[in-house]
Formats: structure tokens, C-alpha cells, sequence
């Protein structure tokens, strides 16, 4: 372990020279492979980022317990990829000669004979974990309507073909012939219904490719594919009142959750928070305001900027909102929303009193932005690495 660490170590300060060399062996090598990937520029950016970042959480919890499972949950996963041995050989054969290339003098027999065989344990994990499991690598789910929200926000109602089992606050990724070969993680906005139909909620992201197919232009009758379901924000019924926190899209998670809570009424109170960039894109609101006006354990607030103030006046706001609130301490706090704006509630849920271990929300990035407010470069992004959003500890595909 020690070797191993020591080794990754010395790569990480190359890691945009690492990245790169890792995909243009792997290509030169074998041809075929690049139609598996995605074939933007952004689009591979992500996928480099994506392999660093879980070498990183492997190399970082070598002798974990917690890292067989995760193994066994990623190979699951890759079976979407179609990933057979032969993929597992190439990877493993590309990514020792980038960990040699980038290692210069400190590769060493020594090194390279640790790292060849930590390779074959992580790919015989993941492989083992990918024929254990009885789902398919994924699910074909047709679209059945397509309700668009301004120009930037759509919900998509899906009928997978077959049963989909999730429960709510969790994730999905989706994959659409529109965008070949790219994955992206949106949340599922309602508890499991009895027809087996799924909203999935979209914000589309400037320069997004496959978030704008689907926000401006999927209709009903496409087809979609679905990875498994993902993600810890699930409802922990331990009794405790409980806070929501949404924000953009990051209402959909709540929402499904609220739905279990409607389903199967708290014994406590529940307080709703939802923020929005102004009052339009509060675009689920007249359901909210019909949950308020049904049940009587539940309180909403509404957090958007004044007319006419800048967008971020509402995080303001609803740092305000928050501290009005008292009993922070007895809370269980579940919170959904764009990356930032998680990163500073946490904090100022925990300077409110909020256990720490009582705040439930999905993994984040840090904001992704240097000291002079651009965005990181890519070797930048790896030495001072944020956790990356798509990135899921359980294993399950990334949110984006």
C-alpha cells in the first residue's frame, strides 16, 4: 500500500499529462475502442476526470473495508459500458504505461510489479461484481411526455420497459441516442409509482450536450437508457423532525422524498425550504402549495431574490431564513441543489448547530474555480482536487 500511494502520488502532480497519454495509448492500441467513448471535447474532459478520480478514491482507501463493495458496486455499474476482460486488459495495460511514463526515475521493477498487481485485484473485483448481479446493465425507458419549464429546465416522464426499482431522493443515469456514448446522472423526482413510471427533473448546462437534448429537444416516443439507481439521499425515519432544503432541480429529490413522507405521514413536523433563481423557476409550485395546504405537519418556505436583485441575493436569503429557524440541533436536514450552494449551507447548517452526521446530502465538487475566479485547468483540478459531483462513493454512475 505504501509503494502504491507514494507512486500515485508522484503522478498526480502530472496528472493532465497522465490522463492524456492513458487515452492515446489506449486508442492507438486499440482502435475500436474510441467509439465506446464520448466523442466531444468536453465530453472526454469528463471522462479523463472520471478515471483519475476513481484511481484516487481506490489508491486513498487501499485496506478499507469499504473498498471491496465499492469495487463490486463500480463493476456493476461498467456493465452499461459493456465492459468485458478484454476492456479490463487494455485499461489496465494503458494505464501502466501512463503510471510509467508520468512516474520518470520512480518507476521502478519494484513499483511497476505493485501496481501490475493492484490492477488485477481492482479488475477481478470489479469483473466479480459485475456477474453477481441478477439487474440488467440497463433499462430502455420511453419517454411518455416532456414538459419543458423557460428555456433552461424540463421534466421527463419515462416508462421503462421493465421494472425499475429506486426509492426516492435517489439518482439515475441516462444515456440518449441523441449524444452517443455519454452518461448523465439526473434525479428522480417521485417515490415508485404503481405504473412504473419515473420523472426524471433536467437543468440544462451551458454547453451541456446531452442536458439540452433533453430540456429543448427529446419528445415523447424516444427512448432512453437507464443506468441502476444511485445515491444516499434516502429518508432515514429515525424519528427526529426533519428539514428539506431545494434548490433548482434540486428539488426533485425532495420532492420524491416528500412524496414517501405524504405516503406514510412524519410523527413530527416537517419544514420545506425551496430557493429558486427568481419566481419563475419556482416551477413546481402549485403542487408544493397543495401538499401545504393538505397536511398540517407540513411548513414551506419560499426563498427568491427581490425583483430585480441578482439571482445569488436568494442564498442570502435563505441564510437569513435559516437562521430564524431554531432547534437545529434535532433536526435531520436533507439538502439538494447545484454544488456551491450545498457547500455553503452544510457550512452554515453546521454553525447553526446542525450535527454534522444529521445533514444528508449527495457527493459535491468543491465551486471548481481558482483564486482568480476562473475555472481550474485541468492539472489544476488535480492538485488541489474537489470531490468530482459525478463521483459516488457506492459506485453507482455520476450525478452531472
Amino acid at each position: 500500500m505504501r509503494i502504491l500511494k507514494s507512486s500515485f502520488a508522484v503522478v498526480e502532480r502530472r496528472a493532465e499529462h497522465a490522463v492524456k497519454y492513458f487515452y492515446s495509448h489506449l486508442f492507438w492500441h486499440n482502435p475500436g475502442f474510441r467509439e465506446l467513448f464520448p466523442a466531444s471535447t468536453e465530453g472526454m474532459e469528463r471522462q479523463r476526470d472520471r478515471l483519475f478520480a476513481a484511481l484516487a478514491h481506490v489508491v486513498a482507501r487501499l485496506g478499507d473495508e469499504s473498498l471491496l463493495p465499492y469495487l463490486h458496486a463500480l463493476g456493476r455499474d461498467h456493465r452499461k459500458f459493456l465492459a468485458g476482460p478484454e476492456h479490463y486488459a487494455a485499461v489496465g495495460s494503458s494505464l501502466l504505461a501512463a503510471l510509467a511514463l508520468t512516474s520518470g526515475e520512480a518507476w521502478t521493477p519494484d513499483v511497476e510489479k505493485t501496481w501490475s498487481e493492484a490492477y488485477q485485484v481492482i479488475a477481478d473485483a470489479m469483473m466479480a461484481g459485475a456477474a453477481a448481479s441478477e439487474d440488467p446493465p440497463w433499462w430502455d425507458a420511453e419517454i411518455v411526455r416532456h414538459l419543458q419549464y423557460g428555456q433552461d429546465i424540463g421534466v421527463l416522464t419515462l416508462r421503462p420497459h421493465a421494472p425499475y426499482p429506486h426509492v426516492p431522493g435517489q439518482y439515475v443515469s441516462v444515456s440518449s441516442e441523441r449524444v452517443p456514448a455519454t452518461w448523465r446522472t439526473y434525479s428522480i423526482g417521485n417515490a415508485p409509482r404503481p405504473d412504473g413510471t419515473l420523472d426524471l427533473h433536467v437543468s440544462r448546462v451551458d454547453h451541456g450536450r446531452l442536458s439540452t437534448a433533453l430540456v429543448r429537444e427529446a419528445r415523447p416516443g424516444e427512448v432512453l437508457r437507464l443506468g441502476a439507481a444511485g445515491g444516499q439521499l434516502t429518508l432515514r425515519r429515525a424519528g427526529r423532525p426533519v428539514s428539506l432544503i431545494a434548490a433548482g432541480t434540486g428539488w426533485a429529490p425532495i420532492r420524491a422524498m416528500l412524496e414517501e413522507l405524504a405516503g406514510q405521514p412524519p410523527d413530527q413536523d416537517v419544514r420545506l425550504f425551496v430557493v429558486a433563481r427568481d419566481a419563475a423557476h419556482l416551477y413546481d409550485r402549485p403542487l408544493i402549495d397543495e401538499y401545504a395546504a393538505t397536511f398540517g405537519w407540513l411548513g414551506v418556505t419560499y426563498i427568491t431574490p427581490a425583483p430585480g436583485r441578482h439571482r445569488n441575493q436568494a442564498t442570502g436569503r435563505l441564510a437569513t431564513a435559516l437562521g430564524h429557524r431554531a432547534l437545529w440541533p434535532e433536526q435531520d436536514v436533507y439538502l439538494s441543489g447545484p454544488p456551491p450552494f450545498v457547500e455553503q449551507t452544510v457550512h452554515l447548517l453546521e454553525e447553526l448547530g446542525a450535527p454534522p452526521g444529521r445533514i444528508f446530502h449527495d457527493c459535491v465538487p468543491t465551486a471548481g474555480h481558482g483564486p482568480n475566479g476562473r475555472p481550474l485547468g485541468f492539472g489544476e483540478w488535480f492538485l488541489s482536487r474537489p470531490a468530482p459531483h459525478w463521483h459516488d462513493p457506492s459506485g453507482r454512475a455520476p450525478r452531472a
